[in-house]
């Protein structure tokens, strides 16, 4: 079912446009570099602000339960700002907040300074593919997420190793200094190029073909598949050493490849997603099932484990391209608050990923036993979702769906 699209945003020229997406784009960059920032930087800030390692973890597993917790009812909390006056509010905070951590006198602090972020990163999240695919036609949403997800895609492959280098030469406070520089170039971009949008404008507020179930069953989905992927992925450097027999200096460069190809599955689940939706989010889920079934029989023999873990990069790149080009079109009501629901359901995915494989490294079952896992969640992923179109089948007709949809 096709909705009634709501008033449209003043347009933009094309390249002012694609200078607001850039501009999201770095920003994207810079909150997912800050998220996993610690995790390289665990001994030097632990060092320096006399505190426990699993202390500083706390920095990044309390980031995102407040990301997975607080994204639904902040995003609707916000539901009638102005998107241009509160994407300026959200950048200012990140920028500000990442200078107070980088000159924090202690843990507390930087606690409190990462929280904020967080609370930033949650509502950030929820609606910037809406406001980046509201500035082009409907035609190229899924070009426009790609373009967009890129900056994710660059934060593992560059973010986060170049900022563990420069916190490890020039102290960890540098990097956070440097991040909440890119947010300040996003922040000026915006402010200057972004037009004012009412919230609820644009074609992208709304679902293109809104439904109950079919956005049920990607939610499913999506809970599963990384559930199952980051039962294995967490420990993917043990996995490595342990099963594949890689020495630990061989590691960074596999895991470089897995990013560099998790760039190119971006830029082609874009090129794919707009003519094939459904298509391109099952592809994706199944090669990551594939992957997860293909270390856990083969990923002991190095050449498999290096081509699998770089498949890996590429396929949950496109899944995650996907599947927010699939919640802009299957969206029951606000897309924001569905990318919101999305984002709580892959941040419990990763926590719940991470707690069971952790629960399994220490066992008979080790990490071959927690990539199996991934496995079998991952399998069930692709079943749910190969369901989707009897599930849509069944889900009953609702003449005031369209009125309901645009008015929110």
């Amino acid at each position: 079912m096709t909705v009634p699209q709501p008033a449209t945003t003043p347009p933009l020229r094309t390249p002012a446009a694609v200078a607001v997406v850039v501009a999201l784009a770095v920003a994207l960059f810079s909150l997912s570099t800050v998220e996993t920032l610690p995790v390289g930087l665990l001994p030097v800030i632990a060092g320096d602000l006399d505190v426990s390692r699993s202390a500083v973890g706390l920095l990044v597993t309390g980031y995102g339960l407040v990301v997975a917790v607080a994204s639904v009812p902040l995003t609707h909390l916000v539901r009638r700002v102005p998107r241009r006056a509160l994407l300026i509010v959200l950048l200012s905070v990140f920028v500000a907040a990442n200078l107070v951590s980088a000159a924090t006198p202690g843990y507390w602090v930087l606690l409190a300074a990462r929280i904020a972020v967080a609370l930033t990163h949650a509502v950030f999240w929820s609606i910037v593919a809406a406001t980046a695919a509201g500035l082009f036609s409907p035609e190229v949403r899924g070009k426009v997420v790609a373009g967009l997800f890129s900056g994710l895609s660059l934060a593992a492959v560059v973010g986060v190793p170049a900022g563990t280098w420069l916190g490890q030469q020039a102290g960890w406070r540098i990097p956070f200094v440097v991040m909440s520089a890119f947010g300040l170039l996003a922040l000026v971009t915006v402010t200057a190029l972004l037009p004012p949008m009412a919230p609820g404008g644009g074609h992208a507020s709304v679902g293109a073909e809104p439904s109950v179930r079919r956005f049920a069953v990607l939610m499913v989905t999506t809970a599963l598949v990384i559930w199952g992927v980051f039962s294995g992925y967490t420990y993917i450097t043990a996995f490595l050493t342990d099963v594949a027999g890689f020495r630990q200096s061989a590691v960074v460069p596999v895991l470089l490849a897995s990013g560099v190809a998790g760039i190119v599955g971006t830029y082609m689940a874009g090129a794919l997603v707009d003519g094939r939706p459904r298509h391109t989010m099952a592809l994706a889920v199944a090669l990551l099932a594939a992957v997860m079934w293909g270390l856990y029989l083969s990923g002991g023999a190095r050449p498999a484990a290096v081509c699998l873990v770089a498949l890996l990069g590429f396929s949950m790149a496109a899944m995650t391209t996907a599947l927010q080009s699939r919640i802009l079109q299957v969206a029951p009501g606000s897309t924001e608050i569905a990318s919101a629901v999305g984002s709580a359901v892959f941040n419990v995915g990763i926590a719940g990923g991470s707690f069971t494989g952790g629960l399994l490294l220490p066992t008979g079952a080790g990490v071959r036993g927690a990539v199996l896992v991934g496995g079998v969640l991952a399998t069930g992923a692709l079943v749910v979702l190969l369901c989707e179109p009897w599930a849509a089948r069944r889900e009953p007709v609702r003449e005031d769906l369209p009125e309901k949809v645009s008015a929110l």
